[in-house]
């Protein structure tokens, strides 16, 4: 192919190319950018085309994978949101001392254990047994305080029930 010929690929695909990309989500000034890139990559890589007729459509071929490609790369520095005006105490803490009062001692140790990082592996050595043993009883542990809160929570509800019945009978 021609230099002529390839400008008159230019004039009419260029255009073409710069919609294509707009359709794919790219800003016209990011469209404009990559469909001039893919232009000039085609004109580089023009050894390597095998039907002259097909030019508009390789070089638009070209623009899209440049657009991936960007878009990928974007996507890997987006700034993360800011949570603004958000001031308010944070409950975990409580709530984890909250959970322990539901412990019975020897479980709230291990918890205590892993709540201050240490993995399994380290509470297993520091009490002399295996790591599977130790799974076995955070597992036992978590579920007696998920029933224990549970029990808890269903007093706590009945207890308001009765307190609203009193309240709307007197």
């Amino acid at each position: 192919m021609t230099q002529e010929g390839y400008g008159q690929a230019y004039q009419k695909g260029f255009i073409r190319t710069v919609r294509i990309l707009r359709s794919r989500g790219a800003p016209m000034h990011r469209a404009e950018d990559v469909a001039q890139t893919a232009w000039l990559q085609g004109w580089q890589k023009l050894d390597q085309l095998r039907d002259e007729g097909m030019i508009v459509s390789w070089v638009i071929a070209i623009a899209i994978n440049y657009h991936r490609r960007g878009s990928r790369m974007e996507a890997r520095y987006q700034d993360l949101p800011e949570i603004c005006g958000y001031i308010g105490i944070d409950v975990a803490p409580l709530d984890a001392a909250r959970v322990l009062r539901f412990c019975p001692p020897g479980d709230r140790l291990l918890f205590e254990q892993q709540l201050r990082g240490l993995t399994t592996k380290e509470i297993a050595k520091n009490q002399g047994l295996s790591t599977t043993a130790i799974r076995i009883r955070l597992l036992r542990a978590r579920r007696a305080v998920r029933t224990r809160m549970e029990a808890h929570a269903a007093e706590l509800r009945e207890f308001a029930r009765s307190q609203e019945c009193a309240a709307t009978a007197a």
